[in-house]
């Protein structure tokens, strides 16, 4: 009897060492599709992001056109509305105040949310990445002197400083370029990668006295060739996910900076690529929120579903990038 199982037992770590080993990230990345509310979560921001790529192809209407006599038309299966109109299969989710088509204008306002979610986070990864190597790697004045900088403008209230910066360059001519868009892109860089520089400085921190960096010290590798052959891949983890959970945050407070006024310039021009967002939205919906309340709720539920969406992938990738997870399966 033991004989058998010892043969057993046998065959099976044959089978085990005959499989082919699978890199960690490759382990990651099936970890990450066994998670069926990430997957779930990757396919609704898909969606979006084809949504607003195919906007002038999906968009019924244009989304600047004013009907005449179409306003405040309830949606489509709406028999009839708070202004006594009902509803045509037209204009499926209605018309706003001058008879634009909201399903229009919410499926172009998908460009700014979507590209205001992975244009600053690229910028905060950029900055925070390379200020946190070189802080963690030099350590010293240089990082007493970088982290000091990053703690004066950690200090500063973030939304009261968007506030400030989009009023007060909302007319100028990089206020005017792009509608606002570029503007709106440096004023959530600026003060937003102080988290990622301080995650990247004490990864590194935790990982230059390790022996692989002292064995690439020792053959003579320059310290950048250190920085980004060796400490860098190993800091990826922490950093991807971080970047998951901050393009959420981004949406959102382009959200509330369009809620408050002081977002994206209104488009007058149907040729403008960033004709809405979701945020101005929201702001139209709540002005007419008794006569129109669908103006409110359908873009409230497009941002709540796109940061939900993240959140899961965001939750999904640390999960899938955790060394511990990898003996859970």
């Amino acid at each position: 009897m033991t004989a058998h199982a010892d043969n057993q037992l046998s065959a099976l770590e044959l089978q085990t060492l005959a499989r082919p080993p699978r890199s960690l990230w490759r382990d990651a990345w099936h970890r990450l599709l066994r998670n069926r509310a990430a997957v779930i979560g990757g396919l609704v921001i898909l969606l979006f992001a084809l949504t607003a790529i195919l906007a002038p192809v999906i968009a019924p209407h244009n989304p600047l056109q004013i009907n005449s006599g179409k306003d405040y038309l309830p949606p489509a299966w709406a028999t009839t509305s708070p202004v006594g109109k009902p509803g045509e299969a037209a204009f499926p989710l209605g018309t706003d105040n001058l008879g634009r088509d909201v399903l229009s204008r919410v499926i172009y306002g998908a460009r700014v949310s979507m590209v205001v979610g992975l244009v600053p986070v690229t910028v905060i990864l950029i900055l925070g990445i390379t200020i946190g190597l070189f802080a963690g790697y030099r350590g010293g004045r240089v990082d007493n002197l970088l982290m000091r900088f990053a703690d004066i403008i950690y200090a500063f209230p973030s939304l009261l400083f968007f506030i400030i910066v989009m009023t007060a360059l909302r007319d100028t001519k990089i206020g005017q370029f792009l509608n606002g868009l570029l503007l709106l892109f440096l004023a959530l860089s600026i003060v937003s990668w102080v988290g990622l520089a301080r995650l990247v400085r004490g990864q590194v921190l935790s990982l230059k006295e390790k022996e692989f960096v002292e064995a690439a010290r020792m053959i003579g590798a320059p310290n950048a060739r250190i920085m980004l052959r060796h400490l860098l891949p190993n800091s990826l983890g922490p950093i991807i996910v971080s970047a998951a959970f901050a393009v959420p945050n981004m949406i959102i407070t382009e959200a509330t900076l369009g809620y408050l006024g002081i977002g994206l310039r209104p488009a007058t021009d149907p040729k403008d690529i960033f004709i809405t967002s979701w945020g101005a939205l929201l702001l139209d919906g709540q002005v007419a929120i008794n006569a129109q309340p669908w103006l409110l709720l359908v873009p409230a539920i497009c941002v709540a579903a796109v940061v939900l969406a993240f959140n899961y992938v965001g939750d999904g990738l640390r999960d899938a990038l955790d060394p511990r997870m990898a003996g859970t399966e």
